[in-house]
Parts: structure tokens; sequence; C-alpha cells
């Protein structure tokens, strides 16, 4: 009996659809740099906001700036999924390709930086979207981690570069011919629907900081409008322990400064109160517009003596956690804009919303933002 002769597996020659060819590749990779770029860029803003370097003064204006980079970095990274898909099918026939000799350096090299490469985007791309739910259902620090990632995403984006810029230039700027296609998908439509799948999914993100496309914002976990007073919570007041202290009738709010200053709810209401009209604007892409009434942080570290340009410490009611405190630079406390707020859109502070009184400044992220103040100290 004749033995059945096992069919040869695949090559790269086997996939004949002119969509793997390396002009596709190049258009969509220059679209994926794009929005890797700018969310990278972005992010770099946002980690700063948090730990500024020593040699990096972050300004107080614009007032919405972080409302802005934020949902841009958020809104560039889910648009960077389907970019990163389509990328991935059109060269994935080179995973069929014959592997390099230990003596083709150069091919090893590549091969290595687009596997560190694609798994650094996908974990990150990942972990981030898990954060804006705020699921984190691993034991490292989400920050931190995401952070160093991006710097991994970057070099390995810079080695895969270097090594193929050769290609990359070939098919940079001239659209290379490619035979007639054998499927029903060209060139030009298999673009358009990238495009337009990057598109809805940045539409649906975005509109968690920008209102007036809250109603398509189907990805967005928070969306504008939704919550006590018309502002969205991440922690409310029963989460972070700090329901009874907030409502005691014996609250009091403290400026540690040259000369030690003791305020109840009722004597804070009783100085010349200000308002602001800034966002809230949160790591996790989403932000809202209010109208915040209360007193300047500058006034209060006048009333005690302390030079308007000084640096706060801001202490929470809340204990633990990573946010119980936080600092005002020089140019957040001196800035007018900048209040210890007691009202929000004309109403008292809802307790989720920090009361009795919480900072509120421009150009910061939500987490520094502190609710449920109990006391300033001039640093």
């Amino acid at each position: 009996m004749e033995s059945m002769k096992l069919p040869s597996p695949p090559s790269e020659d086997s996939f004949s659809s002119p969509l793997h060819h390396p002009r596709v590749a190049t258009v969509l990779g220059r679209w994926l740099g794009i929005a890797v770029l700018v969310c990278f860029v972005t992010g770099l803003l946002s980690h700063w906001q948090q730990e500024t370097p020593a040699w990096l003064t972050i300004p107080s204006r614009p007032a919405s700036f972080y409302r802005f980079t934020q949902g841009l970095h958020v809104a560039s990274g889910l648009v960077s999924v389907p970019l990163l898909l389509a990328k991935l099918w059109t060269v994935y026939p080179k995973l069929f390709a014959k592997p390099p000799s230990f003596k083709a350096f150069g091919e090893i090299l590549e091969r290595l930086s687009i596997l560190v490469l694609v798994s650094a985007v996908a974990l990150e791309v990942f972990i981030g979207f898990l954060n804006t739910l705020q699921w984190y259902p691993w034991p490292f620090p989400f920050r931190q981690t995401h952070y160093a990632l991006a710097w991994v995403i970057v070099g390995a984006l810079l080695v895969h570069v270097a090594v193929k810029l050769p290609l990359i230039v070939t098919h940079w700027r001239r659209p290379t011919p490619l035979p007639e296609a054998t499927t029903g998908i060209s060139r030009r439509t298999l673009f358009r629907t990238v495009a337009g799948a990057g598109a809805l999914v940045g539409l649906t993100a975005v509109g968690q900081s920008v209102p007036a496309l809250g109603p398509v914002a189907v990805l967005a976990p928070r969306r504008p409008g939704i919550g006590p007073q018309g502002l969205p919570v991440n922690r409310t007041a029963k989460d972070a322990g700090v329901i009874a202290q907030a409502l005691s009738p014996d609250w009091r709010l403290t400026v540690a400064g040259p000369r030690e200053l003791t305020y109840s709810l009722d004597q804070l209401r009783a100085l010349i109160q200000h308002g602001s009209d800034l966002p809230i604007a949160c790591v996790e892409g989403w932000s809202q517009g209010a109208s915040w009434e209360g007193v300047r942080v500058r006034d209060l570290l006048r009333l005690c003596g302390a030079d308007v340009g000084a640096r706060v410490r801001v202490v929470s009611l809340e204990r633990g956690g990573f946010y119980g405190t936080s600092e005002l630079p020089p140019q957040f406390a001196a800035d007018p804009l900048t209040l210890l707020a007691l009202r929000v859109n004309g109403e008292i502070l809802d307790l989720d919303h920090g009361f009795p009184a919480r900072i509120i400044a421009p150009n910061r992220p939500g987490v520094l933002q502190t609710k449920w103040v109990h006391r300033l100290e001039v640093l």
C-alpha cells in the first residue's frame, strides 16, 4: 500500500496576499508609531506630575492642560490596539520564515526586538486598560511598572527601526506597485478599515473627557455628568473610612505655618470666598469640569504668616493608601485658582467629593486633588 505523503509545513511563500507586503507594513507601522509616540509623551507628563524630577517645574497653567494630555494618553493607547493587530497581521507570514543562522546577527536582533516590542506593547495596553477600570489583579505597582514598560517599548522600537531602516526608507514615500489582489480586500480598503477602527475606538473612549461625546463613550468606565453633583467618583468616603470624622462637629482645619491657625467649618465659610472653574481630571482618562467655591490657599498662607509661594503639604482624614497626603509646589499654592474648596456647582460638597473641604488646583491629576482635608503644613 502506497504511504500517504504528509503536507509540507507552511513557509513564508505560502501566503500570497499582496497585503502581506513591506509597503503595507510601513504605512501601518507609521500610524502605530505616531500613536505610541503620543501615548509615550503624554504618559511622561502624567508620571512627572506625580513624581516630579528635580530639574523640572510643572506649571499651573494652562489650567486644563492635564485634562487634555491625560485624555489623549488613554485615547491614543486604545487606538494603538487595532493598529497593532493590523500591523501584526500584515507581517505574520514572517513567523514561518526559515530561522536565521547564528551568523545572521542583524536578523536575530530584528526578531528579538520584535518579540520584546510586541510583548511589551501588549502588556502595556492590557494593564493600562485595566487601570481605567480601577482593577489591579497583579502583585506589582501599576504606575511604576507602566512607566518602566514605556521605556522598554521605546528601546525595542528604536532597535527595530534601526535594523529595518533600509526597508522602511524604500517604502516610506512612494507607493510600491503591488500585484492584483487575489482576495476581495484591496490595500486601500485595508487602510480605510484600520483607520476607521482606530477612529471608532478613540471616539468611544475620548467621550469620558469630552462631555459632548459622552453619549458615545461606550468604552469609558466613567462618563461626564454621572455621579453626585454631576461629578464621577473614584474613591468614596466609605472606601476611605472617613465618614465619622468628616461628619463630626469637632472637625477642624489646621494651618501649620509660622503661626498655627485652626478653623471650624463655619469660620472657613466666614472667610472671603472665591470661585474657580476647574476640571477634575483623573489618570484613568476621565474628566469633568465644575464650578468650585472656597478659600484661596494663598490667602490661608498669608493669614498664617507664610510666604505665598511656599510649598504646602495637604493632609487628608484618610489614613493609609497612596494619596492620604499630597504636596502643592509653590507655583500651585500661589495660583489664585487653587482653592480649599467647600462647595461645588453651587452646593455644599458631597461627602464623596471631599466634604468638609478638599483641594482643587489647576493642571493637576485628580489623585492629587486631596479630599477630606484637615491639615495644611507649610514646608
